[in-house]
């Protein structure tokens, strides 16, 4: 049950519809995407791949992005999306832990990939897309789509999780196909007059959905930029009509508030899909109020992707709701296809209002973690997904986050894992003791600042600790304030009290003796 098909059967009904559309230019039909696709596939075949080998994606939004995606699934090979933006060593981890045998880049990016393979390069094949040498990839016959088993890892997803190195989430064909079945149940009508904009990162939600869309006929539209834009979103809207795009809640703020958006001609707008972080009560409210009950919110992980819970337009428009402004604070209500609960520290389910751990159940949960069977085992339990999220149900089984896998911080719709960041500190040899937390910030959610205890006979130093994090980290990760501290406060354990430092920084002024 190759996850291709559920693009391949829109390729039977809609051949001659535009299926992908670079900017206002059409880029592909389904016939020709399907068929693009397919060459590649036997392309990327006569470079020696194989089912079962991983290939990774490393770029911004294009249209390339999706027919190497479908090209991959064809081929019956494994996708290992790479954020563009990581430093060089942390997607050199992923290549090197994933084994990709090829890294599909662009060339802006290839030196820096390179640079991050340093010798391990020659088990990498590197091929850009801008250039040459990916256009005579298409010269091979178009091959016929392997029949992967259902089971077979289609999406390799590296998250880091909070406890260091990242893990790779082994999402399968079937996942896939579940995950993109409930989108299209769940999310309301999808058909040949809808526009999925790609504004956000098609290496994460964005990229996935997309096949959902494509199967109901729907086409995809990649802006010129690649990217998050409203000067250039909104004639895109305004042009194609019946447009969604995903977001997170940042983004949703920058749209409505943009100086553009009295350009926008409302009713082409179709929904907003947003998720990846919490979006503020008045955030919500404001959006509402200018684009009308045009707001789907969406609650999931990279084990299961896009899909544990979901707020609906109805629910967000619903203000009549004696409970509204709650029912706003939450992420909805469980998936169909997906069992929610909040349990003990035992797994043990826990009354309606109480807060414990979220655990999810469903055909779009990953097989595990790729090649750790430890992180496996702590993560999945007796088909039940351990998110390590906390939040409480209500009376009406509507779900509210609490915190964020404990510490994970969410900013601009990024995660930020604060042990991975405090490792990289930890190296600098002045630092004795570090703590990362986020602290609330009125444009991306959230922002990571370090509490910092040096050594006897080192002063602070925070431009050194920028350059260790410089070097080391993705520039999104690195603390955006360092308060230098006397001591860290712990319990009687010797477990430092992050609880304690999110008091101190609520505080008006933040340096401690």
């Amino acid at each position: 049950m190759n996850f291709y098909h559920c693009f391949g059967h829109a390729v039977g009904a809609w051949p001659q519809r535009t299926a992908l559309y670079a900017g206002h230019r059409p880029y592909a039909t389904f016939a020709a995407l399907d068929l693009r696709a397919r060459q590649l596939a036997a392309g990327l075949v006569r470079l020696g791949l194989a089912p079962g080998d991983r290939v990774a994606i490393m770029m911004g939004n294009r249209c390339e992005y999706t027919e190497i995606m479908l090209a991959c699934w064809a081929a019956g090979l494994c996708i290992v999306p790479i954020n563009a933006k990581l430093h060089p060593r942390e997607f050199a981890y992923v290549i090197g832990n994933s084994g990709a045998r090829a890294c599909l880049t662009t060339s802006s990016l290839a030196e820096s990939l390179t640079e991050g393979l340093c010798g391990n390069a020659l088990s990498c094949r590197i091929l850009c897309c801008d250039l040459p040498d990916y256009a005579r990839l298409f010269a091979a016959e178009p091959m016929a789509v392997v029949e992967s088993d259902s089971a077979d890892c289609a999406w390799l997803f590296y998250t880091s999780g909070t406890t260091g190195r990242p893990k790779g989430a082994t999402i399968t064909h079937r996942n896939l196909w579940f995950m993109s079945l409930g989108y299209i149940a769940d999310s309301g009508p999808i058909d040949t007059r809808t526009h999925a904009l790609m504004v956000a990162p098609q290496s994460h939600a964005a990229g996935l959905l997309l096949v959902a869309y494509l199967t109901r006929g729907a086409a995809a539209v990649v802006p010129e930029s690649g990217g998050f834009d409203p000067v250039e979103m909104i004639p895109l809207i305004n042009h194609f009509g019946g447009a969604r795009f995903f977001a997170a809640p940042t983004m949703v703020k920058r749209f409505v508030e943009s100086p553009e958006i009295g350009a926008l001609e409302v009713p082409r707008l179709d929904t907003i899909v947003y998720g990846g972080g919490p979006m503020y009560i008045a955030d919500t409210l404001r959006a509402l109020d200018t684009l009308g009950p045009r707001l789907w919110q969406i609650y999931g992980q990279g084990e299961t992707p896009c899909t544990i819970s979901y707020l609906s337009r109805e629910m967000h428009a619903a203000s009549d709701h004696p409970r509204f402004l709650e029912r706003l604070a939450s992420v909805g209500m469980a998936r169909t296809g997906i069992s929610l609960r909040v349990v003990d520290e035992d797994m043990k389910p826990l009354p309606v209002g109480e807060v414990g751990e979220i655990i999810v159940r469903g055909e779009t949960v990953m097989r595990g973690y790729w090649e750790n069977a430890q992180a496996s085992a702590g993560a999945l339990r007796d088909g039940w997904l351990r998110t390590g999220d906390l939040g409480f149900l209500d009376v009406e089984g509507m779900l509210t986050l609490r915190d964020r896998s404990k510490d994970l911080i969410i900013s601009g719709g990024s995660n930020i894992y604060p042990r991975e960041v405090e490792e990289v500190l930890q190296s600098h040899p002045g630092v004795r003791e570090v703590a990362v937390i986020g602290v609330p910030h009125p444009e991306w959610g959230e922002e990571p600042v370090a509490y910092v205890v040096m050594h006897a006979g080192h002063e602070p130093a925070a431009d050194s600790l920028e350059q260790v994090c410089l070097e080391n980290i993705a520039r999104f990760k690195r603390p955006k304030r360092y308060v230098f501290v006397a001591e860290l406060p712990k319990n009687n354990y010797g477990k430092i009290l992050k609880t304690e430092l999110r008091t101190w920084a609520a505080q008006e002024g933040d340096d401690r003796p």
